[in-house]
Formats: structure tokens, sequence, C-alpha cells
């Protein structure tokens, strides 16, 4: 491939950070809709384990939808929705971190692993229902709370779950290769997928395997994780953002729907959050220094992540395997954002 001045300064940068840190980095950036950058440098692969990317492109775009057809609003308990359900918890809450569920419950441990993946699904309802309620105040990163989500899409949609993913996939992504691998198997070669982590549970290096151990329990399906993509795959999510918020194309979405979704839903003091979207923290934020305070984004635990600014429309998409180096390595945390700045700095400060 034949890269710019531009990106090969990009990618001497990168290739020196990534020894020890990762395998290698596929990124894309897009400014005012127009690709800017679009490089591979290290050992890469086609497709990568997307991990919570999950939460915001299946999950935060459903219920986005779902509450623009009027199935639900800020005001509504989760219990409105699903009768059984015993706390006393908004949607929001799910959707800002807030609901005081715990944050990672090891479900795969005592999961019945011999049920389809969804025969399992009234087990986890009932350990998430059972799950202890601890209210501090604060955004605190709960998958429970996601997963949480996906019942309550399976009510709104009257369909199972990966029904219900592929029928958003259809209106959102056509024409991806996006998807779930149910009961973690798929067609496509093994080769084609970034390998993850030498997991100590399964006791193999993962690949086209989802590398969460509860998304895997489950069925390799989750509102939490368990999305596969490309570069282009998810390029086409950052896109769609994009377009439902400046209102452009045909979307599923109104415009003030998606605006008011990416506005921040959670004062500075509870934590930084949109209605599903991270945004930015003031002193570590994934995207850097340079993006705005209006931004918003999400990472995944493998090494992805998708960041756009919509003061600088700035769309920046990263996929690695981090993971492959142990999940206990570190070092992404830092090059991440110093990706997100290196891409800023080359476009001479975006206005």
């Amino acid at each position: 491939m034949k890269y710019t001045s531009k990106e090969n300064q990009l990618i001497e940068k990168i290739k020196q950070a990534i020894p020890d840190v990762t395998p290698g980095v596929v990124a894309r950036a897009y400014h005012i809709g127009r690709l800017v950058c679009d490089i591979s440098v290290g050992q890469t692969y086609p497709r990568y384990d997307l991990a919570s990317m999950t939460k915001v492109i299946f999950t935060q775009q459903a219920m986005m939808e779902a509450f623009d057809q009027g199935k639900w609003n800020f005001n509504t308990k989760v219990s409105e929705i699903l009768p059984e359900y015993k706390h006393d918890t908004l949607i929001t809450e799910l959707m800002t971190h807030t609901s005081g569920l715990e944050w990672w419950v090891p479900f795969y441990k005592e999961i019945n692993l011999d049920l389809a993946w969804n025969e399992k699904r009234p087990w986890i309802f009932k350990q998430i229902n059972n799950s202890k309620i601890n209210k501090t105040g604060k955004s605190v990163y709960s998958d429970l709370g996601v997963i949480l989500l996906g019942f309550i899409l399976e009510k709104f949609s009257d369909k199972d779950l990966h029904q219900t993913w592929l029928a958003l996939k259809d209106k959102f992504y056509p024409g991806t290769t996006l998807d779930f691998h149910l009961e973690n198997k798929t067609d496509i070669p093994r080769e084609q997928f970034a390998p993850t982590e030498d997991c100590p549970w399964r006791k193999r290096i993962l690949r086209a395997e989802v590398h969460d151990e509860n998304t895997w329990s489950f069925g390799g399906i989750s509102t939490h994780s368990g999305l596969f993509g490309t570069i282009e795959d998810v390029s086409s999510f950052g896109l769609n953002v994009r377009s439902q918020l400046q209102g452009i194309a045909r979307y599923s979405v109104r415009q003030k729907t998606a605006q008011l979704f990416a506005q921040r839903a959670v004062p500075l003091d509870v934590g930084d959050w949109a209605m599903g979207y991270m945004m930015p923290s003031l002193n570590s934020a994934s995207c850097g220094p340079h993006f705005s305070v209006l931004s918003i984004g999400h990472t995944g635990f493998t090494g992805t992540s998708f960041w756009y600014d919509p003061r600088n429309d700035l769309l920046v998409l990263v996929l690695s395997n981090r993971v492959h180096y142990g999940r206990e390595n570190k070092g992404f945390i830092t090059l991440r954002p110093q990706i997100h700045s290196w891409i800023y700095e080359s476009l001479k400060r975006v206005t």
C-alpha cells in the first residue's frame, strides 16, 4: 500500500512504540467525512475482536433507536419493561453506569456450558436480578448493567438477542461483516482473525473466539462484548454516528435524538458519560488531550476504540490485539492517546 508522507511519519512513530505493547495497529481517521489516514503497522489482520465496542456498535445504538420510537424515556424504570426485575433502577442509570450494579461477576465459572446460547439467558437474568446494588453517586463501569440492557432490547423487539442484532445491522450497517460468533463458531477462516490471549481458563490462544470469558460462556453473544469486525466495519459504524449527529443521509434515528444521546449525561464529579458513550476524562482521556470536551467514544479491552470529535469533525478508529501480550500489559493505555494525538497533530490542529 502506498502511504502519504504524513502517514509514513505516523507509521514510524507507532512502529517505534509498539514493541512489547501490541503486535500491530490498524488505524483510520476521517476529517470532515474525508479519509485522511488509513494505516497498518506491525503484524495486523483483517478481523478483530471488538470487545466492549459492542456496547456502542450494538447496544447503545439499539437503545437510542428504541427511545426514538417512543419505547422508553429518561424516566423509565427497568421494572416497567421487565416487571420481574426487583431493583429501583432507571434505564438511564444503566446507560451511564450509575445503577450501582457490580462492575463484573465471573458468570463463566458457574453457567451451564452445555446449554445452547439462548437457553442460558434466563439463568443470566436471574444472576443479575439477584446481584447487589451499591449506589455510590459515581459512575462505576458495569458490564452487568449493559448485559441487563440486552433483556430490555429483547422485550422491545419481541425477538431473541441475535435476531435483535440482525435487525439493527440490516438498518444501520448493511453490507458490513460485523457479527457475533454464535456458540463461538464462524465459517470465516481463523487465519483472518487477530489472535488474542493465551487463555488460562480455555487453555489455548484464542482466535475467532471472543476473548471475554463471560461472553464466551454465554455462547458468544452479549450486549457488552462479542462483536468481530474489520476496520471497514468499524469505520461504517463511526461514519454512521457522524451522519446521525449531522442529520445527513438516511438514518433510523432523528438528529435531535442522536444529539441528545451524545450530550454529557452526568455531572463531571459523577463521571464522563453521555448516554452510552464515553466522554473524555480531564486528565487521562483515551483519545488524548486534543479532542474537545464534546467528543464521544468507547474503548475495547482487546485494544480497540472509536472516538469522534464533533467540534473538529474528526473520527479516529483504532484496532489492535494488545491482549496477545497478556491482559496485564498496560502499555496500550499510553499508546492509544498518543496515536490520537499524532493523528490530530498531523492535521495541523484541525478547526
